[in-house]
């Protein structure tokens, strides 16, 4: 995105890759369907950054929702909102989308150098490159590194460009991941059964939606969405009826008579195998199945989160080059000439296209920077 920008505004632009492709972690981000964006209103959208919501404003006005589904159209790509509010190519594919854009703007002129590694600045401010002829250097009268995070390593987002940069950098840690929880050997064979249509909630957040049992923990896009809100001893509660109020459940409850458990639960709230024993899961502490109890628990299920799943399974990551050592324009304070977009920055956002969508802006914020740099206008 910052390289359309940049040959549109009439500049020459060069884009290395280490991987033997481009935009690889873009096809992969189609896999299941190339989620766009969202079309929640702005404010309601700009919430979903948390922490950093007002440094992300800037990039999301720059190039909001709508925007990015013009853009798509201009491509010969139609988009559609699902039920979910969620915006994806009418095929839900990446790939023809990638090949139109790379079609586009290798017609801008844009140059391109695949298995391109950076390895680190060399004298007078370059890029140096190992490439499979061994290493080169370029220069350029600004620099853009979209390096990612550290998930999804095998594409290329290692997060091994820490060590090259002057400037504060929060740790790089999973964001958008499983959890564990310590389950019992009766849950762990539960492993793979999906949690429909349940309500999360973790500090102020609650979200509705769909959860998997795993062997380790949960997984979910329902869990991922209170990704800022999660920490290792933090308590996740989990409302296993959430179209029921808990006066109406402990009715039904006191009406049990002689049913067993399980039963009674399958037949008067449809509950799935999985969540009557995640319902059993825990101590079982005289009185826990009084009606008034148990109403508590099916609203409130209590499970600690023991910490997340490896960075490399996530499926974004959290940290990165801090805002405080950056311009406005996204430009390194420390480093003149130099800037940075998209994972490498210290912002996260769960998903259903708030990630895409952040990370396809501050490449026109980016882009934008370095213009006014090479570019400067003239007095007034």
């Amino acid at each position: 995105m910052a390289a359309e920008t940049l040959l549109k505004a009439g500049a020459s632009v060069d884009l290395y890759d280490a991987m033997p492709s481009l935009g690889r972690k873009f096809l992969l981000a189609g896999r299941g369907g190339l989620n766009l964006t969202h079309s929640e209103p702005l404010p309601a959208f700009l919430e979903r950054y948390g922490p950093e919501a007002e440094a992300v404003r800037p990039w999301i006005e720059t190039l909001p929702p709508e925007a990015i589904r013009a853009w798509a159209t201009d491509l010969g790509i139609e988009t559609f909102i699902g039920t979910s509010g969620r915006i994806f190519p009418t095929d839900f594919k990446a790939a023809p989308l990638l090949r139109a854009w790379l079609t586009r703007l290798r017609g801008l002129g844009l140059r391109t150098h695949t298995r391109h590694r950076w390895t680190g600045q060399a004298d007078g401010g370059a890029l140096t490159f190992e490439t499979p002829n061994g290493s080169i250097v370029a220069r350029g009268d600004a620099v853009l590194l979209a390096l990612g995070g550290a998930s999804w390593p095998h594409l290329g987002s290692d997060g091994a460009w820490t060590p090259f940069l002057p400037t504060p950098i929060a740790p790089l840690r999973p964001f958008n991941c499983g959890w564990q929880i310590n389950w019992s050997d009766v849950l762990t064979q539960k492993a793979g059964s999906p949690l429909k249509t349940v309500a999360l909630s973790a500090g102020t957040q609650r979200v509705r939606g769909e959860v998997i049992l795993t062997a380790y923990g949960l997984e979910g896009s329902a869990l991922y969405a209170l990704s800022h809100s999660l920490a290792p001893g933090a308590t996740l509660s989990v409302d296993l009826l959430p179209d029921h109020d808990e006066r109406l459940v402990l009715e039904k409850l006191a009406q049990r008579g002689s049913a067993s458990l399980g039963s009674f639960l399958k037949k008067s709230f449809r509950l799935s195998p999985a969540a009557i024993a995640l319902l059993n899961e825990g101590g079982r502490v005289p009185g826990w199945d009084a009606p008034a109890a148990l109403a508590r628990r099916l609203k409130a299920l209590p499970l600690v989160l023991t910490g997340p799943r490896p960075i490399a399974e996530a499926i974004s990551s959290a940290g990165g080059v801090q805002f405080n050592g950056l311009t406005p324009g996204l430009m390194l304070a420390e480093r003149p000439g130099w800037f940075v977009a998209g994972e490498m920055l210290d912002w996260a956002a769960p998903t259903g296209g708030y990630l895409l969508n952040a990370c396809l802006a501050s490449g026109v914020v980016a882009a934008r920077g370095m213009l006014a740099l090479i570019s400067p206008r003239p007095p007034g």
